[in-house]
């Protein structure tokens, strides 16, 4: 009799009305544990997930409490529906450990959830072939299949077993990094930038310590990573040094804080914000939507302007045009108070209006003023102070010129005709 037979027959059991019960009991047991540890629990926990029963918590919980009922009842009678509950719950609970941590690391990334997805078909596939009896024949079959590795021999079934290994350390170390940025970096460190670096670094870390440990789980002897790492090196020192030199560069950059996160600067005549420093380039977003992705180096060997360093002050300039019999001290007296009345401009420095040149149509003023939050738009309280302008000067009667060209007209006599 095969397993999916005995577990037919043993579902006919008079006692599944009770194992039912004890098992719907096991989880409403899991879920109230659960809503009363998590009730004001954060969006991005891995224990509890955005609605409790989707954290890890709530199927350990059941999966423990399942197993136990299982001991307890399987001397006095069948159990097949709790033999069916337990890899039911056992592929839950990897599934939405790994579903949380990757949420938490990786919110936005397209990689993370196709590698959810893929995990979760392979989860429930061994579920169901555990279930039905089958798994201990497909892994004797993969046990079977051989690779050759130069002079080793290694079967599908390691290589399986060392990728889950591999797999289930790197994902305990994405979710320390993440636990020590949450609870210590965010309450320790006050700076974006320098709590940005150092979730960086601690993350490197763990990752190749973890890799290290799944690498030796998995049966790899590290002392041929040696060659491997000299490989690495000369392939670092020609064919990467670019890559590697952002990659450094953007760490010089989180250490020194040259760069900050929020600082307003602009790079190669483009102006912006710096959103995000990542390890090998930088996002800088303009004030019009438009995104700039700078490589790290470039930010390190190249002037930068940094226009929220040290002083945020920013200088800005306005012309104007008027006619030659105007007042000059009255059309100074009327730019300097146009840009007064701006809320944004600041008195001190003062403004200040400049006869610049003797202009062909007229007399050109420059008009200086300062604002201290350029981020809130150049542009915007230009137009205001030039709107100003336009409406004090038409008000006061003074002329703005169009521009004007004279065109002398030289009459000759009639021209001789030719002999």
């Amino acid at each position: 009799m095969t397993e999916l037979d005995k577990l037919v027959r043993d579902l006919g059991h008079p006692g599944v009305p009770l194992e039912l019960g004890v098992l719907l009991g096991c989880l409403a047991l899991a879920f109230a544990l659960c809503w009363l540890v998590g009730r004001k629990h954060s969006a991005d926990s891995v224990w509890f997930g955005r609605a409790i029963v989707d954290g890890l918590l709530f199927p350990l919980l059941a999966l423990v409490l399942t197993y136990s009922a299982l001991l307890a009842l399987a001397p006095r009678q069948p159990v097949p529906l709790l033999k069916v509950a337990i890899p039911v719950l056992i592929s839950l609970v990897g599934i939405r450990f790994l579903a949380r941590v990757f949420t938490v690391v990786f919110p936005a990334s397209g990689l993370a959830r196709l590698a959810e997805r893929l995990f979760s078909w392979l989860a429930w596939l061994a579920a169901v072939l555990w279930i039905v009896g089958l798994l201990p024949a497909v892994m004797d079959e993969m046990d079977a299949v051989h690779f050759v590795f130069g002079k080793s021999k290694i079967s599908l079934l390691s290589l399986v077993q060392g990728f889950l290994s591999s797999g289930v350390v790197l994902v305990l170390a994405l979710w320390l990094s993440a636990v020590l940025e949450k609870r210590i970096l965010r309450e320790t460190v006050d700076d974006l930038s320098l709590r940005k670096v150092a979730a960086n670094a601690i993350r490197a870390v763990l990752l190749l310590v973890g890799l290290l440990f799944a690498l030796s789980a998995a049966g790899v002897d590290l002392t041929a990573l040696s060659v491997l790492g000299g490989a690495l090196g000369v392939g670092l020192g020609f064919g990467l040094q670019k890559l590697a030199s952002n990659y450094v560069s953007g760490f010089v950059i989180l250490f020194e804080r040259s760069l900050r996160i929020g600082d307003m600067v602009r790079v190669d005549g483009f102006d912006g914000i710096v959103t995000d420093i990542k390890t090998r380039y930088t996002l800088i977003r303009a004030l019009n939507g438009h995104e700039s992705i700078v490589p790290n180096e470039k930010l390190i060997t190249e002037r930068i302007e940094n226009l929220s360093l040290a002083d945020p002050r920013v200088l800005l300039t306005t012309e104007v045009t008027v006619g030659y019999d105007s007042d000059v001290d009255a059309v100074q007296k009327i730019l300097v108070d146009a840009a007064l009345a701006s809320a944004r401009v600041l008195p001190d420095p003062e403004p200040g209006a400049r006869l610049a040149r003797l202009g062909a149509d007229g007399l050109e003023f420059t008009l200086l003023f300062w604002i201290a939050d350029p981020a809130a738009g150049q542009l915007n309280v230009r137009s205001e102070v030039n709107l100003r302008i336009l409406a004090a000067l038409r008000g006061a009667g003074i002329e703005i010129p169009y521009p004007q060209r004279v065109v002398r007209v030289i009459e000759q006599g009639p021209r001789p005709a030719p002999g």
